[in-house]
């Protein structure tokens, strides 16, 4: 089979003209490298007759430095020296003068595949403002990690937008972002000029581990290819009380809190017979943010059989039996949360109040997941129009 090629591997190596006689501002993070470990920046800067003036970051800086939720600020690359513009501080989308004198925005951004991941929105975002301004976009596609085949979730209500879900996808929604960017450009009328550079070699049913790409992790708690593999349920976690194991060397795996028992809390989830996983008792002691310095009981999250695996139904399991097994000790975390103040996080992160309400009435696991079947078979017949793989 031949190697897998990014998008940016294709720009360089096979379609340079694209970008010819073009002055560009580009969209990127410290994952936005080539299978050589060369950064976007380089590659875009020594193209012949590209003009590389401005540099776009998203959530955790261009360098992947920030924790979540970290206001960014602006700054200057020493490397090259070139302005770097924050989208995730006072403002999220590009201003008037960011682009002025700009013709083409690039985007190279590693998703991971789940809805509440901000680089899409920092795109969509992007996008909207360049089909004010006529400056064209070209996303440069990435694999998904969690493949192209299964999806999981439901499709938020759209009154429930917000920078976790900005407009309605299933959860897992199986898609690169290239893609995502085709779909969302025609289907909720963005209207930019936009060319998509495909991938070459990928195919759907492809992980991470198949495309023999070097992982870099995209932001500080998204370490490995198995950090994403459990992050469509485990950033539930975030509306809660409930350590998601930041803090900790395995974020989203380890799960738990001070006032949780490991072995019950293990025995409880084992009980669920949730495919494709393992919960093991575990014990560990955040650093920072929630519980820090506290010691947390709970369990590791350890994914027997990636196929079977369902992460969001497993995450949804995880919160509901800790509510469960410690009602006095669980909470939903309170807003602000992702430049929303009103609405709960838990909300804002399903995409409806609906969720939270079936765990708070103890709805059994499967009657939920049933709830979600009609949007998410309307949700795979609207994306399929856009699927390039």
């Amino acid at each position: 089979m031949p190697p897998v090629e990014s998008g940016l591997e294709v720009l360089v190596r096979r379609r340079p003209a694209l970008l010819r006689g073009q002055r560009v501002a580009l969209l990127a993070h410290q994952a936005s490298i080539d299978r050589r470990y060369e950064h976007a920046t380089t590659l875009l800067g020594d193209l012949r007759g590209v003009s590389l003036r401005a540099l776009l970051a998203p959530e955790h800086g261009l360098w992947g430095a920030p924790q979540d939720h970290a206001r960014v600020a602006g700054t200057r690359d020493h490397a090259t020296g070139l302005p770097v513009w924050s989208l995730y501080g006072p403002r999220r989308e590009p201003t008037t003068a960011m682009l002025r004198g700009i013709d083409t925005v690039v985007v190279d951004l590693q998703d991971v595949g789940s809805r509440y991941y901000t680089f899409v929105w920092t795109m969509a975002l992007a996008m909207r403002v360049c089909a004010r301004m006529g400056v064209r976009v070209v996303v440069l596609d990435r694999p998904n990690p969690l493949g192209g085949v299964h999806v999981e979730g439901n499709v938020p209500d759209p009154a429930f937008a917000s920078f976790v879900g900005l407009y309605p996808l299933a959860v897992r929604h199986g898609m690169t972002i290239g893609e995502l960017a085709g779909y969302l450009n025609e289907q909720h009328a963005i209207g930019c000029r936009l060319s998509v550079v495909p991938m070459r070699g990928w195919r759907r049913a492809m992980l991470w581990e198949d495309t023999d790409l070097p992982w870099v992790a995209p932001s500080p708690n998204m370490p490995t290819p198995d950090t994403a593999r459990v992050y469509p349920g485990g950033c539930l976690l975030e509306g809660t009380n409930l350590s998601e194991g930041r803090g900790t060397t395995r974020p989203f795996e380890w799960i738990g809190a001070p006032f949780l028992d490991a072995s019950r809390y293990a025995a409880a989830l084992e009980r669920e017979r949730l495919p494709g996983v393992h919960f093991r008792p575990a014990r560990f002691l955040p650093t920072f943010q929630k519980w820090a310095g506290r010691l947390c009981e709970g369990v590791q999250v350890h994914v027997t059989d990636a196929g079977r695996f369902k992460p969001l139904l497993t995450g949804l399991a995880e919160i509901a039996v800790a509510r469960r097994l410690a009602p006095r000790g669980f909470a939903w975390r309170r807003p602000p949360y992702e430049f929303e103040r009103r609405r709960l996080p838990i909300d804002i992160l399903c995409g409806t109040a609906a969720v939270r309400k079936a765990i708070e009435a103890g709805t059994p696991l499967p009657a939920i997941e049933r709830a979600w079947r009609r949007d998410l078979e309307r949700w795979k017949r609207q994306r399929a129009p856009y699927l390039m793989y």
